[in-house]
């Protein structure tokens, strides 16, 4: 939201596009302004109860009816809008025999390689160590999804990852990495957020460019000096008629900088205000996410809507709400932290007798994050812009760094997205990646734990997930269909290249969780390039 940005961006393509050799001397016509794309991500450790969260259809058109049992009911107003990508998995999967990844930790390299797809270093092949290195400190070899959007689309090449509730993040839970064994810190506290937002509500007063922008001054305005010093030049009659269409056409059509609601206005309606960032900053030993902030929010809420906040002034087109691990709901009146009722156990063991109610105590987890998404999907369609809403601009997506938290599976990853991200998506529907299947099973949560039913947990066995042949689908095809949503340009060779001009085809360094075995095969292989184009809205 300041000069050099819009110099940099809109500002600098203002000033330059009437000499480009591809602009002649025709009529400049006015073409109506297309709205950004956003990527939103919220990212929940520990699976979900997978039997309650898929809805029975996992391939074709849904409506509200289909979610009315599942997890995801609270969705069920934006149905329409709802795209569920089942069958696929995840990368980097640690098993007691390494049989589907690296042996570091169940939670580290799961994390790790979650948005890279590259493997851990330094590398353990010993599922049971305890070795500092390799369980605690081990980091992935590339950068994650986040910064590779980032370094093409965003401002200042940086995503904005907010830590949510402003918990540190070790690399067990990390999943942010700007480069090689380089983690991500992002923000944490809300104060600071809404300060790197816009400048305008905390801080020292905005800059007179700033201030303008967000009243809705034109682009015109805001590059006039360096228009003015270019009307100044000794120029063809031609030249200088191309000047001036091309800031006519930009007063009828891009009228202002940013969404017309990026003001102080739509900051406080969503509660993005200094008194209620100041309670959420406010230490404290009570649960800082289910915590009241104000009618109708709580700590979790206030950091989707600066979320919200952050798309409606086009801060930056990637942004992430990261979930904090081994947390402690005591707001929805549990006693166990979420870690160790993933296992089932009420610690981190893995095998032993199921702690009574343990089930419901996860679905009540589930259900918090569902309405949390839901809560975020909801703000987002308030807000309009162009034909539609904000919503419609952007690709909303939940994503669980496992399928089942027992059995700590990767594949039938329970993927949410809400949002074509401007027509990209189809909406409305499952789509079954992995074999068009109509009847992809939910998995096997409540094979234990549940009355009538075994009363042992093994998670060695990983029983309770999903049968390791089935939903095998790469993430790296997913992430691809995002980049080139949002506009990321690939070199030839397909992988995310700035200043390229071709499709993405290529992300990471494996697509089959088994080249991770031992730190990953040689040379790395892609098996499966490409998007998943039953996803496209064309499809």
């Amino acid at each position: 939201m300041n000069r050099r940005i819009f110099l940099r961006g809109l500002g600098g393509a203002c000033v330059a596009a009437p000499f480009l050799s591809s602009i002649t001397d025709r009529t400049v016509k006015a073409q109506p302004a297309t709205p950004p794309k956003r990527l939103i991500v919220m990212y929940t450790h520990y699976g979900c109860i997978t039997t309650r969260f898929f809805p029975n259809k996992s391939h074709g058109a849904l409506t509200a009816a289909d979610l009315q049992s599942t997890t995801l009911r609270h969705l069920a107003p934006h149905v329409d809008k709802l795209l569920l990508p089942r069958g696929i998995r995840a990368m980097n999967e640690w098993t007691v025999n390494m049989d589907r990844g690296q042996g570091n930790d169940r939670h580290l390299q799961v994390n790790g390689s979650y948005f890279t797809c590259h493997p851990v270093t330094p590398n353990s092949d010993d599922p049971f160590s305890f070795e500092t290195a390799t369980k605690f400190e081990a980091r992935p070899t590339g950068p994650s999804l986040d910064h590779v959007i980032a370094r093409q689309l965003s401002p200042d090449g940086e995503p904005l990852l907010m830590r949510v509730g402003n918990f540190r993040e070790g690399a067990p839970t990390a999943i942010s990495y700007s480069a090689p064994v380089t983690q991500y810190p992002g923000l944490g506290a809300p104060a600071e957020i809404l300060a790197k937002l816009t400048g305008l509500f905390t801080g020292p007063l905005p800059s007179p460019d700033t201030y303008h922008a967000v009243r809705g001054k034109s682009i015109v305005d805001l590059v006039r000096d360096d228009l003015d010093s270019l009307a100044r030049l000794d120029m063809s009659q031609a030249d200088r008629n191309k000047l001036e269409a091309w800031k006519a056409m930009l007063d009828e059509t891009v009228t202002t900088v940013a969404s017309g609601q990026c003001n102080a206005a739509l900051a406080t309606a969503l509660g993005a205000t200094r008194e209620n960032v100041d309670v959420a900053s406010t230490s404290s030993n009570d649960d800082v996410l289910t915590r009241r902030i104000s009618d109708g929010l709580d700590g979790a809420d206030l950091y989707s809507n600066l979320a919200v906040l952050a798309a409606a002034c086009n801060a930056t087109p990637v942004i992430l709400l990261k979930y904090p691990g081994n947390f402690l709901f005591k707001g929805l009146g549990l006693t166990m932290e979420s870690s160790s009722m993933s296992y089932r156990l009420g610690n981190a063991g893995m095998q032993g007798t199921c702690v009574p109610g343990v089930i419901d105590m996860l679905l009540k987890v589930d259900d918090y994050y569902a309405r949390k998404f839901a809560h975020l999907v909801e703000q987002l369609d308030r807000i309009e812009e162009g034909d539609g809403t904000l919503l419609d601009s952007c690709a909303a997506v939940w994503f669980q760094d496992v399928s089942d938290g027992c059995a700590r599976n990767l594949n039938n990853l329970p993927i949410v997205q809400v949002g074509s991200a401007g027509g990209y998506f189809k909406t409305g529907w499952a789509v079954n990646v992995d074999d068009g299947s109509p009847d992809l099973t939910a998995g096997n949560s409540e094979i234990t734990c549940v009355d009538g039913a075994p009363d042992e947990v093994d998670g060695t066995t990983q029983a309770t997930g999903t049968d390791p042949s089935l939903a095998n689908a790469p993430i790296n095809k997913y992430f691809c269909n995002l980049m080139n949503a949002l506009g990321v340009r690939a070199g030839t060779d397909g992988f995310p290249a700035p200043g390229g001009s071709e499709p993405v085809t290529h992300f990471g360094m494996y697509d089959r969780t088994e080249d991770f075995i031992g730190g990953g095969i040689t040379p790395p292989t892609l098996h499966d390039p490409g998007e998943f184009a039953a996803l496209r809205a064309s499809s």
